[in-house]
C-alpha cells in the first residue's frame, strides 16, 4: 500500500452551548487516510485483503493521535452516569399519520417556520417541513417533550414526497438506512426496511447536478451489491467511491475483534453521483475530485445506530454553500434538511447539558420556548 497523504483533525462538537451528555467530557476525533495502490471495489475484495486495509490503516492514524495526546484515557471504571431511556413517539404517530390524505394546502405551502414567539400548538409536523430560520438552537416543547432545534435546520416527519413539492435541489444527500438484519429483529430498537422499498424515494427528484449521494450500509455483501448494482443505477448514481469508518473505543481498541465471524468493527460508505441526462455538469473548481478509497476513524456515539456527522469530512467534495439532506435521520444539524420517522429522536433536551457559552469561546445563544 502506497500512502499518498494523511492528516489528522479533531474538533469539539458543541452546538451553542450545548454538549451531549455522552461525549461532553472528551473530545470527538475523526481521522482520515487515503491510500491508493489498492483493489479499485472493497465489494470484491476477500475478507484478508480488508482487514489488511483496516489493520495498517488504522495502526498508523492511532499512533498519529497518541502522538497529539489523544486515545490514552485509561479507563478503570464503567461510567458512572446512566444513558437518558427517552423513548421517542414520532414513529408511531407516523404509521397513523401516513393513513391520512394530504391537504390541498400541505402541498401548496410545505414549509412552516418558527417565530420568536415560539411554535403554534396547531402546527402540523407531519404534512410540512418545520424549519428554525434562526442564528440560534432554540429549545420547543413538542408533544409534551422538550427537543433542541440547531440553528437554520429542517426537519420532516413521515410524508417523504413533500420534500419534492418545494423544488429545492441538494448539492448533498446522506442515507442511513434501517437494513434488514436479524440483530434489528431480536432487539426490536426500530422498524427495518425491505432494500426494495429504498427505490421509492425520490432520490433523482432531490438531487442537484453532480449531487453527491452517499449510504451507509452493514457488512452484507446482499446489501452492498444491491446499492452498486440495482439502487444507484435505479437513482441514475454513478458510484464513485467505498469507504470505511472504524470504530475504535477511548483507548484506541477496535470495539469488536477485527476476526470476529458476526460483527466487525467496521462499516461501509458507498459513495456516488447523481448524473442527469447525457451531459455531466461542469464540477466547479472549488470541488476536489473524490478519492475512491477512505478510511475514517472514530469513537462511536453509546447510542444505538448513531453515525459520525460526515459535514467537514465531505466539504471539499460538494460545492460552497450546500444544500444538505439526510434521509432516514435521528438528529438533525445545522444547515441541513433532516426527513425520518424518528427525526428529532435524539435532539431530546434529555441527551444534552448545558454550559457557559463564555466558557465555550461562543457568542450564539440558545432561545428557550415552552
Amino acid at each position: 500500500i502506497t500512502f499518498v497523504s494523511r492528516s489528522f483533525m479533531y474538533s469539539v462538537h458543541t452546538e451553542n452551548g450545548l454538549i451531549p451528555n455522552y461525549d461532553r467530557n472528551s473530545f470527538k476525533i475523526c481521522f482520515t487516510f487515503h491510500f491508493i495502490n489498492f483493489f479499485p471495489s472493497m465489494a470484491f475484495l476477500i475478507f484478508s485483503q480488508i482487514r489488511l486495509v483496516v489493520l495498517e490503516g488504522s495502526r498508523a492514524l492511532l499512533e498519529a493521535g497518541r502522538q497529539c495526546g489523544y486515545l490514552t484515557e485509561v479507563l478503570t471504571a464503567p461510567p458512572s452516569e446512566s444513558m437518558p431511556s427517552h423513548e421517542c413517539r414520532l414513529a408511531a404517530l407516523c404509521d397513523m399519520a401516513k393513513q391520512l390524505p394530504l391537504t390541498d394546502e400541505s402541498l401548496m405551502a410545505p414549509v412552516q417556520m418558527l417565530n420568536r414567539d415560539g411554535l403554534d400548538p396547531s402546527l402540523d409536523l407531519f404534512s410540512y417541513i418545520t424549519e428554525n430560520p434562526f442564528d440560534c438552537t432554540y429549545e420547543v416543547t413538542l408533544m409534551k417533550e422538550k427537543y433542541l432545534l440547531p440553528p437554520r435546520s429542517r426537519f420532516l416527519v413521515a410524508y417523504c414526497y413533500i420534500l419534492t413539492t418545494g423544488g429545492d435541489k441538494f448539492d448533498l444527500i446522506v442515507l442511513d438506512p434501517p437494513w434488514e438484519n436479524k440483530s434489528v429483529k431480536r432487539s426490536n430498537r426500530y422498524s427495518s426496511l425491505p432494500s426494495s422499498q429504498l427505490k421509492q424515494l425520490p432520490v433523482p427528484a432531490l438531487a442537484a447536478p453532480e449531487c453527491l449521494v452517499v449510504t451507509w450500509v452493514t457488512n452484507r455483501a446482499k446489501h452492498l451489491r444491491f446499492i452498486k448494482e440495482e439502487l444507484y443505477p435505479y437513482w441514475a448514481v454513478e458510484v464513485l467511491a467505498e469507504w470505511l469508518w472504524v470504530k475504535v473505543t477511548r483507548t484506541g481498541e477496535f470495539v469488536f475483534p477485527l476476526d470476529s465471524p458476526h460483527k466487525k468493527p467496521y462499516e461501509v460508505l458507498v459513495l456516488g453521483r447523481h448524473r442527469s441526462g447525457t451531459d455531466r455538469a461542469v464540477r466547479s473548481s472549488a470541488v476536489e475530485e473524490l478519492p475512491e478509497q477512505r478510511l475514517l476513524i472514530s469513537v462511536p456515539s453509546v447510542l444505538h445506530s448513531q453515525k459520525p456527522s460526515l459535514s467537514a469530512v465531505l466539504k471539499p467534495y460538494i460545492s460552497p454553500e450546500p444544500k444538505c439532506l439526510e434521509l432516514f435521520a435521528r438528529s438533525l444539524q445545522r444547515d441541513w434538511t433532516s426527513w425520518g420517522n424518528e427525526v428529532i429522536k435524539f435532539q431530546h433536551s434529555s441527551y444534552f447539558t448545558r454550559e457557559r457559552a463564555e466558557e465555550l469561546s461562543m457568542t450564539s445563544e440558545t432561545v428557550i420556548i415552552q
